[in-house]
């Protein structure tokens, strides 16, 4: 559709600004509308067909080419069609000879130019598009990666965190403290929230709420008089989903 209206836009435009004094032919509005919806269609076909072209051939030239040789081909075709019965041909009429030669002057002139324009224009938006693509597809390698380095962390640090536990565990059951049983069952509330989630890809706001309010019970048991923590949590995005 942009292609189209740009086409409409710059035809209507020239056939304005030449049909003054007009009287060679058809009106030029009327003819560098049809002459730029032509080559707008050459344009397209040639974007996609043939398939495969000779290794000599660029694509890009042979739109251009082919919208250049449209200009004079559809002027003929204009002013032929426009020719009344029984009228001579139009190249008898030095009238409409000279607004065949000017109309397709004007579209040699300046259809192959706007080609090249919208080829370049067409190349720009692809490597636009590309980049783009590039830095998205950048992004989610780096989440990736974020995401192995952040499981390997948790593999790294949950062993280390359970073994300590453990023999904090055993040093109050040792030395008789009655914090051995709520420490213990602060470690298993954590295991309860943690095992059933370590290969899981993805976990809600929820289960990660209560993953960390276990941790942090945990820590607290072991260090009562160094670490206070307040849990404050809004409920409607605990149903939200995040990856881990």
């Amino acid at each position: 559709m942009g292609r189209l209206r740009f086409t409409l836009g710059l035809t209507l435009l020239l056939g304005l600004l030449i049909s003054l004094g007009w009287s060679q032919g058809p009106p030029p509005s009327c003819s560098l509308v049809t002459l730029g919806l032509l080559a707008l269609l050459v344009f397209g076909l040639f974007e996609q067909w043939p398939r495969h072209l000779p290794a000599w051939l660029a694509r890009w030239a042979l739109q251009v080419l082919g919208v250049a040789l449209i200009m004079p081909l559809g002027t003929y075709l204009i002013y032929e069609l426009s020719t009344a019965a029984g009228a001579p041909p139009f190249w008898k009429v030095k009238d409409r000879l000279t607004g065949f030669v000017s109309l397709s002057a004007v579209g040699l002139l300046l259809a192959p130019w706007v080609a090249l324009a919208a080829l370049v224009r067409q190349k720009d938006a692809l490597a636009r598009h590309q980049a783009l693509a590039f830095d998205l597809e950048r992004s989610e390698f780096e989440r990736q990666a974020l995401d192995a380095r952040l499981r390997l962390l948790q593999a790294q640090v949950e062993p280390h965190f359970l073994f300590n536990t453990l023999a904090n565990v055993r040093e109050l059951v040792d030395t008789g403290s009655p914090r051995a049983s709520a420490v213990l069952g602060s470690l298993i509330a954590y295991l309860r929230a943690a095992v059933p989630r370590l290969h899981a890809p993805a976990s809600t706001l929820a289960q990660e709420l209560e993953l960390a309010q276990a941790y942090l019970e945990v820590m607290h048991m072991r260090m009562p008089d160094r670490l206070q923590f307040d849990f404050q949590a809004d409920d409607r995005p605990c149903s939200w989903s995040a990856h881990r």
